[in-house]
Formats: structure tokens, sequence, C-alpha cells
């Protein structure tokens, strides 16, 4: 697996249409009417990386296993969903268990999609999105304050540990600020994320544009991509109308539609690449004759922890991770090339994992 994202947005700024383009799917209804999603929709797309179709040709391997990014699409929210407007908060719950949120943002003008406001402004959307998601945390972060308190009085050591945590993070919720903007300490780190608050997710600014403006961008997505510049967020420029036609294509033909509009990839392309760097995640390979398979662990993880993304036993039962970097596994044409040119390492529990890195985990329970 590798990372999941909510999908979150106001009624008709084209979520469920995006969704169903990145996933190829029809499993989210679009309709030009606010709530057509009725239910959290999930897909999984696989995630593009030529550097496994190289490893799988060159270790001869039978199957080429990607990872793969989740999407959840949330119903549209509307000003007053944390009380229960449009469809409540119940829909709110389904963005907790996720690693970052994308806001979609409507950034094109037309007559014949109408907008839940009456005007097109992002900007607004996205304050409005922020201020429902902010006052679901702040209703339950104001229960957990009380009772977390108590229990500190009473002696409780993992209460003392929380209260500070919950306490600040609650004051910049009362001041108009989202979680994730609280600093922590490393140790603070830990018991913030399990909190699993709704702002407390990276956000990645999805500007959902006209086929014309695909390519380059609008004034609009100017003012959303300077907003997420302050924020420490990312921003993606896509037309979800452009998406679904590429879904629709062969893949030989895919490139040929994209030159003709003057775009390098996909937008899924882009999505992927701004959660990875979003998220700080890396990836490595396993390669065998039976498999190539890609892995995403996140960037500074150590041999261990890469080796539990495979299974947990992996991890536990750790000794050694063989390990060749992508290119010397390419220069030398495979693993026995790379052994004999000196280039596989045998790499303990305290190494950090490169991007690209071939390994094979060696392990005993």
């Amino acid at each position: 697996m590798g990372f999941q994202c909510g999908i979150v947005g106001l009624p008709n700024v084209g979520k469920s249409t995006l969704f169903n383009a990145l996933t190829a799917t029809q499993a989210a209804q679009a309709a030009n009417y606010p709530f057509c999603t009725i239910e959290p929709n999930v897909g999984r797309v696989a995630v593009p990386d030529p550097r496994l179709d190289t490893l799988a040709r060159i270790g001869k391997s039978a199957t080429i296993i990607p990872t793969q990014l989740e999407f959840v699409d949330i119903a549209g929210l509307v000003r007053g969903a944390s009380k229960g407007e449009g469809l409540g908060n119940q829909f709110l719950a389904h963005i907790r268990e996720v690693d970052a949120v994308l806001y979609v943002l409507r950034c094109f003008e037309s007559t014949d999609i109408t907008h839940v406001e009456g005007s097109v402004d992002p900007l607004r959307d996205a304050d409005t999105v922020e201020t429902e998601l902010m006052l679901a945390d702040m209703e339950g972060l104001e229960r957990r304050v009380t009772n977390a308190a108590k229990k500190a009085k009473g002696g409780d050591a993992e209460a003392k540990a929380q209260l500070p945590v919950l306490e600040k993070t609650l004051a910049a919720l009362q001041a108009g600020k989202p979680a994730r903007s609280v600093p922590l300490t490393a140790d603070e780190k830990p018991i913030f994320k399990q909190l699993a608050l709704l702002t407390g997710k990276p956000v990645l600014y999805i500007c959902n544009v006209n086929e014309d403006d695909a390519a380059t961008g609008n004034a609009m997505t100017e003012h959303v991509a300077a907003r997420a510049k302050t924020e420490g967020a990312q921003t993606v420029v896509i037309s979800a109308a452009i998406e679904s036609e590429i879904a629709q294509l062969p893949p030989d033909e895919q490139k040929d539609f994209l030159d003709t509009l003057g775009l390098d990839q996909p937008g899924l392309n882009k999505v992927i690449r701004a959660g990875y760097a979003l998220l700080d995640l890396i990836t490595y390979f396993t390669v065998g004759p039976k498999e190539a398979r890609a892995w995403t662990v996140r960037r500074n993880a150590k041999g261990p922890e890469a080796a539990g993304v495979i299974h947990g036993d992996f991890e536990r039962g750790f000794i050694r991770a063989e390990t060749i970097a992508y290119d010397d596994f390419v220069a030398n044409n495979g693993e026995q090339g790379a052994k004999d040119a000196g280039k596989m390492r045998s790499e303990g529990k305290e190494y950090v994992v490169q991007d690209g890195d071939v390994m094979h985990f060696r392990f005993n329970v």
C-alpha cells in the first residue's frame, strides 16, 4: 500500500468526476447537483514508476506489482456540515484515517455547472471546507481536554503527557488555525498523531481547471498556489474533464492525446508526485523470478521499518538487508552482476533506506 488520500470539497467542484477519472471507474456517481455521492467511495490506483518495469525486465520477473495509492471520495461538504448540515458530519469520520487530505477547488467558470455558493472563489471554498473540519476537531478536543484534565489530576501518567498537546492544539483551533499549524516536539508528535484530527493532516490543493488552462493554470490557481506556499502545502493544477478522457483511452493513445494539449503527463502522475513529496515518502523494490514489486516507506526509515512494510515478522526478526542501489542493479544487469562487481551491500538495523534501493531481507522469527 502506498498512501491514502481523502478527497474533500464543496459540491459541484469536480470531486467525483476527478475520482472517477483517477481510478478509471464510475464508482462515484458524478452529477450536477449536491450530495450525489451518498457514501464514501474508495478507489485504488497503481503508482506509475518506470524503474519497476526496468527491474522486472532485468530480473525476468513473471509478475509486476506496483505500489498503490488509495483515494477516498467524501460527499461534498457545505457550511454547517460539522453540525449536521447537508449530509452532516457522518462523512467527516472517513477522513480521520487517511494520510493526507486533498482539497478539490473549482478554478473555472461555467454557466452549465452551478456553484453552491453562487459564485466561483477557490480561496473562499477552501476556507469553508477548512472551517467545517476545524469545528469538528474543536468539538471533539473540548471533550478530550476535559477528560484528560480529570485523569491527570488523579495521577494518570498518560493523561498528563496528553494534556499539554490537547490544550495547545485546542487553543490553535479556537484561534482559527488548523491543528497542523501547531509546533510539536519529538515526544509530542506520536501523541498528536493518535488524535487523528481532520485538520492535522497534510493538505494537497487540487485546482480543477478547464481544458484551456490545464497546462498553464490561471489567475485563480495562482492565488491558491500563493496560499499553499505560506502553509507549506502542495498544489496541483488538473482538469478533471481531461482526466476523464485520458482514463477512457488505451495506454498507447494517451501520450498523443496529452501532446495535443501541451501536457507532458496525466494529472494522476502529478497528484502522486505531489503526494509523495508532501508526505516525504520514498520507494524501494524487491526483485525475483516470481515478481518485481514496489514498496512505499517514509523517508529516513531504517531497515527494519522498511522490512515491516512487507510483513511484521520481517521487522521483528530483522537480521540484515542485502541491498543494491537501483543504478548499480541496472548497470550490472541484475543481482548477480551487482554482487560480482561488489555493489551488493549487507546493511544492518541502522541502515537508512534510500529511494530506489533493491532489497532482500534476511530475518528470523
